[in-house]
C-alpha cells in the first residue's frame, strides 16, 4: 500500500508518570508512516483525493496536547485510534513516539514505543427466531452503526432458513471495518446480543439475536471461544 511519512514531529506535552512530567512537561517527537491511496491523487493533483499531511500533524499535535496520559503507551494507541477515525482515507498507521527526555538516570539516546493499526475487514452473520425478529437483525446493525470502532460497509438481504425443531431463522451478513481485534470484536457482538435479551440456557436452542464472526481480514483464530473462520461458515 502507498504512504505519507511524517518524519520527527515535534510536539510539546505533558504524559509520564512522574509529578514533574505532568507540571513542566516535555518534548516529544513523532514519526508516523499514514497508508493511503497516493495512486489516485497523484494522477488527479487534487488535493481532496489524498490525505492532507498538515491536517494530519495538527490534529496529532492537538490530540497530544489536548490529552494527557501517564503511557506513552497509551498516547501512542489512543492518538493512532484518532487518527483513523479522523481521516477515513488513512487505512492504516505505523506510529512511534519518541521520548528522548524521559526520565531515567542513565547515559542513553531515546526511548520510544511504535504500534501498527489498521481497519481489519470483517464479515458478521446475525440471525433471529424469537420474537422480532427482523427489529432484532436492526437493533444489532444499529450498534454496529453507532460503535466508533466499526465502520458498516455492506448490509445483505435477511433471509428466513429452517432450523431443526425450532421456528425459523431470519439471517443476514454484516460487512464492517474495524479497530476490534478478534477477541475484543466478539466481546463486542456479546454485548450488543446481551443489549437483545440474547440468553445462551440451550446450546443451539433459539435466541432473539445471534451473532458469528464469519470472518476477520484473512487470520485463522483457533481458541476455546472463538474460531475463525467460523467452522459453520
Amino acid at each position: 500500500m502507498d504512504c505519507i511519512k511524517i518524519r520527527q514531529l515535534e510536539i510539546f506535552a505533558y504524559h509520564g508518570c512522574n509529578e514533574d512530567e505532568k507540571i513542566n512537561g516535555q518534548k516529544f517527537y513523532v514519526d508516523a508512516n499514514l497508508y493511503t491511496d497516493v495512486r489516485t491523487p497523484g494522477l488527479s493533483d487534487d488535493l481532496e483525493d489524498t490525505v492532507n499531511y498538515a491536517k494530519a500533524c495538527k490534529f496529532i499535535n492537538k490530540f497530544m496536547t489536548e490529552n494527557r496520559f501517564d503511557l506513552i503507551e497509551a498516547v501512542a494507541e489512543q492518538t493512532t485510534r484518532g487518527l483513523l477515525k479522523e481521516f477515513p482515507k488513512i487505512k492504516a498507521i505505523d506510529f512511534t513516539i519518541n521520548k528522548p527526555n524521559a526520565p531515567i538516570k542513565l547515559p542513553f539516546g531515546n526511548v520510544a514505543v511504535s504500534i501498527s493499526r489498521k481497519w481489519n475487514k470483517a464479515y458478521l452473520s446475525i440471525g433471529s427466531n424469537i420474537g422480532d425478529k427482523e427489529g432484532y437483525l436492526n437493533q444489532a446493525i444499529d450498534s454496529l452503526y453507532d460503535d466508533e470502532n466499526c465502520r458498516v460497509l455492506a448490509v445483505s438481504k435477511f433471509i428466513e432458513t429452517e432450523p431443526v425443531e425450532q421456528d425459523n431463522f431470519l439471517n443476514g451478513c454484516v460487512e464492517i471495518e474495524t479497530l476490534y481485534e478478534p477477541k475484543e470484536l466478539l466481546a463486542t457482538v456479546n454485548r450488543i446480543e446481551a443489549e437483545a435479551n440474547r440468553t445462551r440456557e440451550i446450546h443451539w436452542g433459539p435466541r432473539t439475536l445471534d451473532i458469528d464472526i464469519v470472518l476477520y481480514n484473512n487470520d485463522i483464530v483457533n481458541e476455546k471461544d472463538l474460531l475463525i473462520p467460523h467452522v459453520e461458515m
